[in-house]
């Protein structure tokens, strides 16, 4: 595979992890200081928490990926260290899934408290969406580790 391809996959992954920072660092940090209504801290901080934590496993993710792209750019792609590295993605998926998943009932009742019925949807994004990376790494995981070991039996063969 050439190197230009994954070096634009590289940079998606740096990308990906920018805004995140950035959030966490300003927006969250803003938030968690100027709530729209303060009486309702008890329903906005547990989700504000919740958010931090997620993006610890959502950086172990990218980390993975990145790593996985390096196995890729060092022709180690079918190694069990590429087998390793979906594993761990979609770890990081389903423990970012579960976050949210622990989060929706602040959700909501923020969203019964502002008589905003949307939120919750908003607030289910998160979880298909880890549930989809989820699946996919698996996916990947169980392709991989097949065509290893087809490689391995092939090797033995001859």
């Amino acid at each position: 595979m050439k190197r230009g391809s994954t070096l634009f996959l590289k940079i998606a992954v740096f990308l990906m992890g920018t805004p995140v920072l950035a959030f966490c660092i300003f927006g969250l940090f803003w938030l968690a200081n100027n709530l729209a209504n303060p009486d309702y801290w008890y329903i906005l901080y547990p989700g504000i928490i919740i958010m931090y934590v997620s993006v610890i496993p959502y950086f172990i993710a990218l980390y993975q990926a990145f790593l996985l792209l390096s196995y890729i750019d060092k022709n180690k792609a079918f190694s069990n260290l590429s087998v390793r590295a979906l594993k761990k993605i979609k770890y990081c998926a389903i423990t970012i899934s579960i976050l949210y998943v622990l989060m929706m009932p602040f959700v909501f009742l923020a969203a019964e408290t502002d008589d905003a019925p949307g939120l919750i949807i908003f607030g289910m994004v998160p979880i298909f969406a880890s549930m989809i990376i989820a699946v996919f790494s698996a996916v990947l995981q169980k392709l991989l580790k097949e065509a290893i070991d087809l490689k391995l039996e092939n090797d033995l063969m001859i």
